[in-house]
């Protein structure tokens, strides 16, 4: 569960790292860019994805001490 927490929290993580350069306009290419809800969404997904990575983290050193 722990490694499914971590995984799934670096995908968010990069999506919205992605969506939020997108958003800025620095990567273009995309209906997305250039477009300020990306630049909005991306960092809130990007942080939630920080937190699932953390809390993976914390449940797996948790699990290890016991």
């Amino acid at each position: 569960m722990n490694f499914v927490l971590i995984v799934i929290g670096g995908l968010l993580t990069l999506s919205g790292v992605v969506w939020t350069l997108q958003g800025i306009g620095i990567l273009p290419g995309s209906a997305m860019s250039g477009e300020m809800l990306w630049a909005i969404v991306g960092p809130i997904v990007a942080v939630v994805g920080v937190g699932l990575i953390s809390w993976g983290i914390a449940r797996r050193r948790r699990g290890s001490k016991s």
